[in-house]
């Protein structure tokens, strides 16, 4: 086995190889054309989008088959980043990549400098050189998050946000849970609930309703990325597409969103749509409510669309779906031979406050703008508990998504299948750049 240095690279084996990185970071991985740059938002692997063709991440092991990759696809580039997002790079141990074959044995390693000020690290590189496969070792930091990297490898938003881009705007004021009535709707003039409710009858999904809140936040969307000429969760204004559900008056359970640039007409979108399985599954997701807006950059003539997707905010809607979280939960518990966790309703009231706070403050940490712990937030709910661990999430659509993305990082997966919890609480709020705010609150 070698050890590499930085720059320096080794040939590969034909077939799968597998990349580990031991320790509290989570692996992802960019696949790139000679350019080194992605051709879609698919290209991107990482614990909330574990898949791609040629690449799979499972259980904090990313496993790489050059001979499956995407047609035009030459290189892959294998990032780390902190588990807790909380942890800066520079308060761990420097990561080291470790690499074996198909069989198991140990192909190179690598260890780069220690970073400093770096929130992501790019560990390595597959690469093609002639007909065969090479590795080599890189060390480069970036400063700015997964979502600067995302950028700089140039993925871009067509559909559901992978990877927010957190910098605090200005704060949103916390909506009012409450559901507003909703104001008429207009006609269905231009035939796209029609075409929508016909391709969800087609795969099993129930009809979805039009509603003038997410109307109008949609065209107003779609006006904005119009005027700027770009797709973007959040537009030139500085204000992102889940945000004006919010001012609009629209209080949510879950949100999805279509961005897309090119299609003409209701009937070119819902053929784009069904072109993808990412795209695929918004469109069949189970939301009920929906909103569209579409305007046209006057100097490209380029058609830019926003179609919002949601289920309305009731309480029962979030005890039913807190609830499923904890299953999910103790379903992954119960395959590791660990006992169930019961729920615990103070842990419950803490967990619930931490994601309300994140959308009302606009922050992703677990500690929060006046320095509180997840445990100040079980001791303040009165859960009397002698350990105290958390998760978080954002962005995720639905209960198994998020326990997934979970289960994909080595440091959420911990706190999962850690014997020592015996209770749990689950916290769920809709707002904020990143559409939903997700806590799972242990104790034990």
């Amino acid at each position: 086995m070698s050890e590499l240095v930085p720059g320096g690279n080794v040939p590969l084996p034909d077939g799968p190889v597998s990349v580990r990185v031991p320790g509290d970071f989570d692996v992802s991985a960019l696949i790139t054309d000679d350019g080194g740059k992605v051709r879609g938002d698919e290209d991107f692997v990482f614990y909330n989008q574990p898949e791609a063709p040629g690449v799979r991440l499972r259980d904090g092991t990313l496993t790489v088959d050059p001979g499956r990759l995407r047609p035009g696809a030459t290189r892959v580039t294998v990032a780390v980043s902190p588990s807790d997002p909380g942890t800066a790079l520079s308060a761990l141990p420097s990561p080291t990549l470790q690499v074996t074959d198909a069989r198991g044995r140990a192909l190179t390693r690598f260890t780069p400098v220690r970073p400093r000020q770096e929130t992501v690290l790019l560990l390595a590189e597959f690469y093609r050189r002639g007909e065969g496969w090479k590795l080599r070792a890189l060390g480069q930091g970036y400063a700015d998050g997964l979502a600067g990297l995302a950028r700089d490898f140039g993925v871009e938003v067509v559909e559901d946000a992978a990877v927010p881009d957190l910098r605090p705007p200005a704060a949103p004021p916390m909506p009012d849970l409450r559901p507003p009535a909703a104001p008429p709707v207009h006609a269905d003039a231009d035939g796209f609930l029609a075409l929508v409710n016909s391709a969800r009858a087609e795969a099993g999904s129930g009809p979805v309703a039009a509603d003038a809140r997410l109307v109008s936040a949609a065209r107003a969307h779609a006006t904005a990325m119009a005027a700027a000429g770009a797709l973007s969760v959040e537009t030139r204004d500085g204000v992102s597409v889940h945000q004006r559900v919010v001012s609009a008056g629209y209080a949510y359970l879950t949100v999805g969103e279509h961005l897309v640039s090119g299609p003409r007409t209701p009937a070119e979108f819902v053929a784009y749509c069904l072109g993808t399985e990412r795209t695929r599954r918004t469109l069949h997701a189970a939301f009920t409510q929906t909103g569209w807006g579409y305007a046209t950059d006057g100097g490209s003539g380029d058609m830019y669309w926003t179609v919002l997707w949601a289920v309305p905010f009731t309480p029962d809607g979030l005890a039913r779906t807190t609830a499923e979280v904890v299953a999910l939960t103790n379903r992954e518990r119960t395959a590791a031979g660990l006992p169930v966790l019961a729920a615990d309703p103070r842990l419950t009231t803490a967990a619930q406050a931490h994601s309300a706070d994140m959308v009302a403050r606009d922050f992703y940490s677990h500690t929060d703008p006046d320095g509180g712990k997840p445990w100040d937030r079980a001791a303040a709910a009165g859960a009397a508990r002698r350990t105290v661990g958390e998760n978080i999430a954002c962005g995720q659509r639905s209960p198994a998504d998020v326990v997934e993305g979970w289960m994909n990082s080595p440091g959420h997966r911990a706190n999962i299948l850690k014997a020592d919890f015996t209770h749990i609480g689950i916290g769920l709020a809709g707002g904020g750049r990143a559409g939903t705010y997700w806590t799972q609150l242990f104790g034990g």
